[in-house]
């Protein structure tokens, strides 16, 4: 077997003290074994250094660490504007794969989820590759899913999403007056108000792909695009999160090239399905 490119996953981590220890086997138990697992930790306080610590004694492919780039996790009404952008950051500079890519540290992925990511960015010749998510269910976990098959009864047309059919999709979520650099000297909540939202926010819909898991090139971070907080970010949620969707939003529009593949290879712990991939089963491995 051809030797595998290593490719760096980043875990930001705050407080998850009874899931990490799944995100992190999620990753272990890939069929893309050549993998750095960064973990890092965004300022927890129950115990959650200590899991990570005594796990990556156990795997050389694990590393930890506190991050220094720290940022304010709540902001004065007690929202999470954080959601773990820093953390993320500082695992992307410290990274060392040709690719990149990340995992929550309440979630888990399939099996195969890394291998497939990668193989289709080599397939498509694509900078970033984005996927679908499924909910988490513990008869998932270290399960695979059936993408030949997937490709082969649904046809390549309903399952990829091309540059073409996403590039435009920034510059139609943006409003008239979200520009670059003017747009960060306003405070967010002026953004936000009801009646001047759409002038800078024309449009909330979510990037048509998870933005918990996106696999991107390192000539992203090489260019200088990362996640970034609340007042940078030109394509926000109400709640002062949506750094993901920021950054998936940031790289189609930079780069034109990321490609999205309607495969729900990612877990999501959430209290609801996924509706577009209800009947999935089938395809579980």
């Amino acid at each position: 077997m051809p030797k595998q490119e290593l490719i760096s996953v980043v875990i930001p981590v705050w407080n998850e003290k009874d899931r990490i220890a799944r995100a992190i086997q999620s990753m272990q138990n890939q069929t893309w074994k050549n993998l750095e697992i960064i973990v890092v930790d965004d300022g927890s306080t129950d115990g959650t250094q200590d899991i990570v610590k005594d796990i990556a004694k156990t795997d050389p492919r694990i590393s930890f660490y506190d991050n220094p780039w720290k940022s304010p996790r709540t902001n004065w009404r007690g929202y999470d504007i954080n959601a773990g952008f820093a953390a993320r950051n500082y695992g992307f500079s410290i990274s060392k794969g040709e690719w990149i890519t990340t995992q929550d540290a309440d979630d888990a992925s399939l099996a195969n989820r890394i291998e497939e990511q990668y193989k289709l960015a080599q397939k498509y010749n694509a900078t970033m590759v984005m996927i679908q998510y499924q909910r988490l269910k513990p008869e998932l976990l270290d399960k695979k899913l059936d993408v030949e098959r997937i490709f082969g009864e649904k046809g390549e047309a309903q399952v990829v999403l091309r540059p073409e059919k996403v590039n435009d999709l920034p510059r139609q979520r943006r409003g008239i007056l979200m520009l670059e650099p003017l747009h960060q000297f306003i405070p967010f909540p002026i953004k936000w108000f009801p009646y001047t939202r759409r002038l800078f926010y024309r449009d909330t819909t979510p990037f048509p792909g998870a933005d918990n898991c996106m696999m991107f090139n390192r000539e992203v971070i090489d260019k200088g695009v990362y996640f970034r907080p609340r007042n940078k970010r030109t394509w926000g949620i109400p709640s002062g999160r949506g750094s993901g969707r920021d950054f998936a939003y940031n790289v189609t529009h930079v780069f034109k090239n990321t490609w999205v593949f309607k495969l729900p290879l990612y877990l999501w712990n959430a209290n609801i399905e996924n509706p577009d991939y209800v009947g999935y089963e089938k395809y579980i491995v």
